[in-house]
């Protein structure tokens, strides 16, 4: 199984801004004291593999710079050719994950889960949809032909759902806030909306009759899973109120499904915006080290 990271390619931000870039960089040092023989640097999605997802207009105009400000606005980041490089990078890393989960059985992108991402822009953070570029490449080179995405960011997959409305080839699932960021939302092939101050309970029950759902209806060549750290009851934006045993019992259900039906899985780290930041990376930390135990004891599944 191999890691793959993004924090090399630095995210400049204003002073101030409420995007919390630096758990990137927290991460990867914490990864790499863990599993050093693992981490690998992401490489960079080309435009060719981008527009497999997204509209060429639409990437040309964020390569170049030449992007609208309304769009720019709604991911809610300034653009600079570093954005769009740490950008391609998350890409690549999803996808250099999916190649490592095709040979071993599993692959971890440190970075990654830009669900808000749709067609013809971005949104909420999210610059190019890392999930849906990845399926696209790896269904055109024939290496899948059936994927299901997994989102259990506190946030709906919007743009993931946009990206594959009417596509059977993709099953989304996504276990959200129902009060909580977008408030225009695209129909996931499964939605569960949760209320405020769910906790561990129920959620855990409503994810578990979530994923029985999934695999009585869609059988999958690959999963993509997305491990936001934000339904913790510690995170500024999430709301559910889970605590960390919760959310490692959240992970342990979504790797004992694909072990148990052999499904090739990619995670990514998706949202997360803990005060403090040290939350969210030991929540992210303890999803790595919960797979790398796993992997370990029973091997690539």
């Amino acid at each position: 199984m191999l890691i793959f990271r993004t924090d090399q390619f630095a995210l400049p931000l204003p002073a101030g801004h409420r995007f919390p870039a630096e758990k990137y960089g927290m991460l990867g040092q914490a990864v790499a004291a863990m599993a050093p023989d693992r981490l690998a640097e992401a490489p960079a999605a080309t435009p060719a593999e981008l527009v497999l997802a997204h509209h060429p207009d639409y990437v040309g105009r964020m390569l170049d710079g030449s992007i609208s400000p309304a769009i720019m606005r709604e991911i809610g980041l300034p653009w600079s050719a570093a954005l769009v490089e740490r950008s391609r990078r998350s890409v690549g890393a999803t996808l250099a994950a999916a190649r490592s989960a095709l040979h071993y059985g599993c692959g971890i992108n440190l970075a990654g889960g830009t669900h808000h991402a749709a067609h013809a822009k971005g949104g909420g953070f999210c610059v190019f949809n890392d999930v849906a570029v990845s399926i696209r490449v790896l269904q055109q080179e024939g290496l899948i032909r059936r994927a299901a995405v997994i989102d259990l960011d506190v946030h709906q997959g919007n743009g993931t759902a946009e990206l594959f409305a009417g596509d059977s080839s993709v099953f989304t699932l996504s276990l959200h806030g129902e009060k909580n960021f977008p408030f225009r939302r695209v129909a996931s092939t499964l939605d569960v909306d949760l209320p405020d101050d769910t906790g561990d309970h129920a959620y855990l029950a409503a994810l578990a009759n979530a994923l029985d759902t999934l695999q009585q209806r869609f059988q999958p060549d690959m999963v993509f899973y997305l491990a936001g750290a934000d339904p913790y009851s510690g995170d500024r934006l999430g709301r559910l109120q889970l605590s960390m045993q919760g959310l490692a019992q959240r992970d342990e259900q979504v790797f004992a499904l694909c072990e148990q039906r052999q499904w090739p899985l990619v995670v990514t780290m998706a949202g997360g915006y803990a005060v403090p930041i040290d939350d969210t990376v030991a929540i992210h930390c303890q999803t790595v080290r919960a797979l790398l135990a796993r992997h370990h004891l029973k091997g690539a599944f």
